[in-house]
C-alpha cells in the first residue's frame, strides 16, 4: 500500500509515472463508467480519486456513465416490471421518466459531488443538455431507446477549456423533441468520437477480452480491428462482448486513438492502464 512506502520509493514512483504524464498530458480521454462497475461504494469512491489525478496532471477527462442496475432497482421499487428484448431495456413513456431520473439526476449528481469531494472541478451535463447528444428511434418494440445521430461538442470543449470535468448521462434528444434511453458503450463511442479523443476507457465488469471465457488467465492484452473481426468468426469473441468490441471498433473508425475494455472492479485500473507499459484488459487498436 502507498502509505507504507518510505519517501525514496514515493519519490520513485513519481519519476516513474512522468514520461506517461507528459503523454497524457493535454490530451482528451473519455472514461465511460458501467453500472455493473459502480456497485461497490468504496471502489466507486476510488475510481473518482483516479480521475480527479489525472486531471490534476492535466488529462482531459470526460466521464461517461450508466447506470442499469440503479434503474433496475428504483423501477422495482416503483412495481414495474422490467423487460429485455434481445438484451435491450424496453423504454416505455413511463421508463423513459423513470430512467431520466436515476441517470441525469441521481446518478450524475452523485458522481459529480464525489469528484468535487476529491478536488475536481466536475459538472454534470445529460445527452439532452444543447442537444448534445441527438438520436433516432431503434426500434418501435423498444419504445423510447434510441441510435446517436450526431454529437453537439461544444458544451464538452467549452467545460474542458475551462479546466472542469464533464460528467455526461447518457439520454439522447430526439428530433421532435422525444427524450431516448441511449446504450452507454454506443454513446461513449460517438462522444469520443465526436470529440477524436486520445483514448476510450470502457470500465464494465469484465477483465476484457478472453481468448478461454472460462479461464482469466487467456486475457489478450492487444488486437487490432482486423484481429476484432476475426476472433468474432471463431466465436473468440461472442454474446455480450459482441456489441461492446463493435463500439471499439466504431469509436476507432470514428478518429478515436484506441480503445481499452477493462475491469472496473479493480482497484486503480485507470492509472493501471495510463501510467503503465502493461496497462489494464484489452487494448484495441487501429
Amino acid at each position: 500500500m502507498i502509505k507504507e512506502l518510505t519517501n525514496e520509493q514515493r519519490a520513485e514512483v513519481l519519476a516513474t509515472a512522468l514520461p506517461y504524464i507528459r503523454m497524457h498530458n493535454g490530451q482528451i480521454v473519455v472514461i465511460k463508467y458501467g453500472g455493473n462497475a459502480m456497485i461497490d461504494e468504496t471502489l466507486k469512491a476510488q475510481v473518482m480519486e483516479d480521475i480527479v489525478l489525472l486531471w490534476l496532471v492535466g488529462v482531459k477527462v470526460v466521464l461517461v456513465h450508466g447506470g442499469g442496475p440503479e434503474i433496475n432497482t428504483l423501477t422495482k421499487k416503483l412495481g414495474k416490471e422490467v423487460q429485455f428484448i434481445d438484451g435491450q431495456r424496453v423504454t416505455d413513456e413511463e421508463m423513459v421518466d423513470i430512467v431520466q431520473m436515476v441517470l441525469a439526476g441521481k446518478i450524475n449528481k452523485t458522481l459529480v459531488g464525489m469528484l468535487s469531494q476529491h478536488g475536481g472541478d466536475a459538472v454534470g451535463l445529460s445527452g439532452l443538455d444543447s442537444r448534445l447528444i441527438q438520436a433516432v428511434q431503434r426500434d418501435p418494440k423498444l419504445g423510447f431507446v434510441g441510435d446517436v445521430t450526431n454529437v453537439n461538442v461544444k458544451p464538452i470543449l467549452d467545460l474542458l477549456d475551462g479546466g472542469y470535468i464533464p460528467v455526461i448521462s447518457t439520454l439522447g434528444s430526439g428530433p421532435n423533441g422525444e427524450t431516448f434511453n441511449i446504450n452507454g458503450d454506443i454513446a461513449a463511442a460517438a462522444i469520443a468520437g465526436a470529440l477524436n479523443a486520445q483514448r476510450l476507457i470502457m470500465m464494465t465488469d469484465i477483465a476484457g477480452i478472453l481468448r478461454d471465457k472460462d479461464d482469466p488467465e487467456s486475457l489478450i492484452d492487444s488486437i487490432t480491428v482486423a484481429e476484432a473481426a476475426t476472433l468474432k468468426e471463431e466465436g473468440v469473441i461472442s454474446g455480450g462482448m459482441i456489441p461492446k468490441v463493435e463500439c471499439c471498433v466504431n469509436a476507432i473508425e470514428r478518429g478515436v486513438g484506441n480503445v481499452v475494455i477493462m475491469d472496473g472492479r479493480v482497484p486503480h485500473a485507470i492509472l493501471m492502464e495510463l501510467m503503465t507499459d502493461e496497462g489494464a484488459g484489452t487494448m484495441v487498436t487501429r
